[in-house]
C-alpha cells in the first residue's frame, strides 16, 4: 500500500446520511463494502488498479454494488449513516 495514498484516503473518509447519497446511486457510483473489510484498504485497491484483490472481493461479495431492497429499504430510512469513500469514479460506502 502506498502510505501517502493511504494516509489521504484515511482523512477524506467521512459519515453521511442516504440523503446525500442518492445522487450517487442515481450515477450507479455507489459500491458497498461490507464492514469486515477495511474501507480505506478497499479504497486503496481501486485507486491502484489493483484487480486480483479486487476481483477476489467481488467474488466473495465483500464488495458489491447496492442491490434493488438495499435502496428501497434505504430510502425508506434517509437519515441512515454511512461510512463513505471517494475513490473517483466512486463513492465506497459501509453502513455506520
Amino acid at each position: 500500500m502506498t502510505t501517502d495514498l493511504k494516509t489521504q484516503l484515511q482523512e477524506e473518509i467521512a459519515e453521511v446520511d442516504w440523503n446525500a447519497l442518492q445522487p450517487h446511486a442515481r450515477r450507479d457510483a455507489l459500491i458497498v463494502v461490507n464492514p469486515l473489510l477495511d474501507l480505506v484498504a478497499v479504497g486503496v485497491a481501486i485507486a491502484e488498479d489493483n484487480k486480483q484483490v479486487v476481483d477476489r472481493w467481488i467474488r466473495e461479495q465483500l464488495i458489491c454494488k447496492p442491490s434493488v431492497d438495499d435502496l428501497s429499504n434505504w430510502n425508506a430510512q434517509p437519515e441512515k449513516m454511512f461510512k463513505t469513500l471517494i475513490v473517483q469514479p466512486f463513492v465506497l460506502i459501509s453502513a455506520v
